[in-house]
């Protein structure tokens, strides 16, 4: 039986390339594991963070839209990313951190039924920390240089949360489409997730009437969920395909491939593969540290570099 395994990869919207390259590399001490342009828009960045080779689980990706106006936030988005922490004492380091660096923050709480600490980007986009009790992102590697002692590093994605109208409509695709198991249901919220009691495949999704969002600078893309090979991607497909979903079909970015469709909420998945990976076209010595683009780019290099400004620390 095909199953889905947990989270690939999230994608966001930035504004700032350099102020986004200084939060995620220096202040969360994430690496940065592909310097990319947006395959379908090669005028804007592609910037992809993670473990030490940015393997699947790991990875926050960024588009640069330099004319990115501000979120309105509203309802049938994704609306906070969870990353993992170690333990309990790593909430403390983190909220000592924050403060340092002046990064907004809450207290300690609990969220999804952990010990949380909510912060923000300085483009207000939500995350959540989370104490994962052992659990990590099944591939998830220490990247030694990191700005973070490595008993306080981030190790993964954990719970994503989705705010929608229709919240049984969302239940019904992960559960009747890709196997989620509904974990939790209260009045307005439920948990779900891919492999029952692994938080890298667990998404909330909340219950909210409203105005739809209207996605800017700090908003949430798409989440991306896993799938071992191309083969299984080409079953997701017709899946997808039989619940009357829309598809984009496979796609190939050269790093892994994929798929995207809409499910009744207006909520953007890709589905995509583990493989090959980051370190197809790098060393992971120095992963991220140039420009990278996929083949079919590469005859437009020149092109590409004079519309793209430097980041701060290449």
């Amino acid at each position: 039986m095909i199953t889905i395994p947990g989270h690939h990869h999230i994608s966001m919207i930035t504004k700032n390339a350099k102020q986004n390259n200084y939060f995620y590399r220096d202040v969360l001490g994430l690496r940065r594991v592909k310097v990319t342009v947006n395959q379908d828009d090669p005028s804007m960045y592609h910037l992809f963070y993670g473990d030490k080779t940015g393997s699947a689980g790991t990875e926050l990706s960024f588009f640069e839209i330099p004319l990115a106006g501000r979120t309105y936030r509203g309802t049938n988005a994704i609306t906070q990313i969870g990353l993992l922490v170690p333990t309990e004492a790593s909430l403390i380091y983190w909220k000592g951190r924050f403060e340092e660096y002046g990064v907004q923050h809450s207290d300690i709480t609990t969220y999804a039924n952990k010990p949380a600490l909510h912060f923000e980007d300085s483009e207000g986009l939500r995350m959540v920390l989370l104490v994962s009790s052992g659990e990590k992102a099944r591939h998830w590697e220490t990247w030694e240089k990191s700005t973070v002692p490595i008993e306080y590093q981030i190790q993964g994605m954990g719970s994503v949360e989705m705010t929608v109208r229709r919240l049984d409509k969302l239940a019904d695709t992960l559960t009747q489409v890709f196997g989620y198991i509904e974990v939790s249901r209260m009045k307005n919220e439920a948990i779900f997730q891919s492999i029952q009691g692994q938080v890298f495949g667990e998404i909330v999704v909340k219950s909210l009437d409203g105005p739809s969002e209207k996605p800017g600078r700090g908003s949430i893309h798409h989440l991306a969920i896993r799938v071992k090979d191309e083969v299984e991607l080409a079953y997701w497909d017709k899946q997808v395909r039989a619940r009357g979903f829309q598809s984009s079909g496979i796609v190939d970015r050269f790093y892994f491939k994929s798929l995207y469709f809409r499910e009744s909420n207006g909520i953007l998945f890709e589905i995509a593969t583990d493989g090959p990976g980051f370190t197809i076209d790098g060393d992971i010595e120095t992963l991220g540290e140039k420009l990278d683009l996929p083949p079919f780019l590469e005859g437009r290099r020149a092109e590409i570099e004079e519309k793209l400004q430097p980041i701060e620390g290449d």
